[in-house]
């Protein structure tokens, strides 16, 4: 019992540690992705609509934009609710001024240095594989049984033809994209209400649904039941480190553009969750 629990501590302080350490995802994850995230933040500084994602998914690309329209506040959507602000922010600058300054952004930059654009893309595509666990349960549960389908699909196909899931076979000669769901959404699509926003250090800006489900999605990783917890964290951290450094000129042009950087975040996260559950 205390090695599965010293493998999922393990998993979730390195995969939050990305998201977290910018006040930012992934999923996604993972869980949120950083990428989304930046995104919607250049987005909604650059056109000043009330939400816009470019969102080039984990091992698919796939670009979701999301239009002001189809993001309009649905009953109960209240996107400025933040009753734990200052402490969230005090968090927020922790992760940002601190881990990801003097730590993360280092070694991603260094790791940038060493390795080139397709082979970060590469290692990105072999760790997204992993999560069709977490997607095939999660478009099950909210009786999305074809993106269930496509999820099994996808990785069977990335993980023969695409070399272990290096290259996204499956989207790039196929066409067949990736059916990005989680626990949070599945709760959200239940019913379940957000309730606050919370950044905590080490992991992603989440709501208290979104943690909960982030627990969840991450004992839906295959590998952490058969590897050592040092092995899942190496593995979990290296993910980190290459996602970081994917994002880095992405992350420089959003902290200079963005006057309220910790309001655009949570802005764009919150609307983009609660667009992400209404599909």
């Amino acid at each position: 019992m205390n090695t599965t629990f010293a493998q999922w501590s393990a998993k979730l302080w390195s995969l939050g540690a990305l998201a977290g350490m910018v006040g930012m995802m992934p999923m996604t994850s993972s869980s949120v992705r950083a990428e989304e995230i930046v995104a919607a933040v250049e987005s909604t500084v650059a056109s000043e609509i009330v939400a816009a994602v470019g969102a080039e998914v984990t091992a698919s690309g796939v670009e979701l934009a999301i239009q002001p329209a189809m993001t309009a506040s649905a009953p109960g959507d209240d996107f400025d609710q933040d009753p734990w602000e200052g402490f969230n922010e005090k968090m927020f600058d922790f992760n940002r001024e601190v881990l990801d300054r003097f730590f993360l952004k280092p070694i991603a930059t260094g790791w940038d240095f060493l390795l080139p654009d397709l082979v970060q893309r590469g290692f990105r595509n072999m760790f997204d594989n992993l999560d069709v666990v977490r997607r095939v349960v999660n478009n099950s549960l909210q009786a999305k049984f074809l993106g269930a389908g496509t999820e099994l699909a996808r990785f069977t196909i990335n993980s023969t033809i695409g070399l272990a899931g290096f290259f996204d076979i499956a989207k790039d000669a196929f066409g067949i994209d990736q059916r990005d769901e989680d626990t949070g959404q599945t709760f959200g699509t239940w019913g379940m209400g957000p309730g606050p926003y919370l950044v905590l250090p080490f992991l992603p800006p989440m709501n208290v649904r979104d943690g909960i489900g982030y627990a969840f999605d991450s004992a839906m990783f295959p590998p952490s039941y058969f590897i050592p917890w040092w092995g899942s964290l190496a593995g979990t951290f290296t993910e980190t480190v290459n996602e970081r450094s994917l994002n880095l000129d992405r992350f420089e042009r959003v902290a200079e553009t963005t006057v309220d950087l910790y309001g655009a975040v949570r802005s764009a996260y919150l609307q983009r969750r609660a667009a992400a559950i209404r599909q």
